[in-house]
């Protein structure tokens, strides 16, 4: 839900122009790199954020990808007001979810909830008994209930991991989207992978030979879901830090925490 907004062509402009700037100026990037991420040029940007640029929805689009928004968030007046204390972190197994929102939520001082630990005690056995002895509707049913309390419950500012299949069940990542702020950690295969063997996971090449090849096909299937989340995160392009930082300064961002 967006909030209400003038019909005057040269207000909505000028909406559109303060929104690029606010969000430019929250990732620190210079007005020369976000128009050669973009494909604008500095002088057609630089007349966009003062709000006298004419902006074409193809190029609206471009620019909102290069920020981590929808095109939508462009058209508010303000950052959306509302009263979601959760981000919640999503992605396949080594995008980060877990390593990088707890030491974001360290960070930054705020609650970090990893949802496959509360999936586990709710069931009281690990993922895979899980899976093994109840199969997938029961695994996506205590998804869901355990959603449900955990968004209901929060009472403070919060960094959630979730499982990463929960965006193929339809009703518990609209349930994620209604209400808590969603980040995509968007990784390339290659990391995903490597941050897995690194971890000492053997799950994925337990007698599966192509079990690559079935990580990268996993992910293809689930990047239109993904590419739903209020927000995407790079977590290919830069150190382990850089990424922590990415992370807190989103979260610090979207949740209106003091210093950010």
């Amino acid at each position: 839900m967006h909030t209400s907004m003038s019909r005057d062509p040269a207000a909505i402009l000028k909406q559109v122009g303060s929104r690029v700037r606010a969000l430019r100026n929250a990732h620190d990037m210079p007005r020369r790199e976000l128009a050669l991420r973009s494909g604008l040029s500095e002088r057609f940007l630089a007349q966009v954020e003062a709000g006298k640029g004419n902006i074409a929805v193809s190029r609206l689009c471009q620019l909102a990808q290069c920020l981590g928004v929808r095109p939508g968030a462009l058209l508010d007046a303000a950052p959306q007001q509302d009263s979601r204390q959760v981000v919640s972190l999503l992605g396949v197994r080594g995008a980060g979810k877990t390593t990088l929102g707890r030491a974001a939520a360290e960070a930054l001082n705020v609650a970090f909830i990893e949802h496959d630990r509360v999936v586990e005690e709710e069931a009281g056995m690990d993922l895979a008994e899980v899976f093994a002895m109840h199969g997938d509707g029961y695994y996506r049913k205590v998804v869901r209930d355990t959603l449900d309390r955990l968004l209901a419950g929060v009472n403070g500012p919060t960094i959630l991991a979730t499982g990463g299949g929960v965006v193929t069940d339809m009703e518990a990542y609209d349930l994620l989207r209604r209400r808590s702020h969603t980040v995509w950690l968007q990784a390339s295969v290659d990391d995903h992978w490597a941050r897995v063997v690194a971890q000492g996971d053997g799950r994925p090449m337990r007698d599966r030979p192509d079990a690559r090849a079935e990580l990268a096909r996993l992910l293809e299937r689930r990047i239109p879901l993904y590419e739903r989340a209020d927000y995407v995160i790079d977590t290919s392009s830069g150190s382990r830090d850089g990424a922590v930082g990415a992370v807190s300064h989103l979260v610090g961002q979207v949740l209106g925490l003091d210093g950010s």
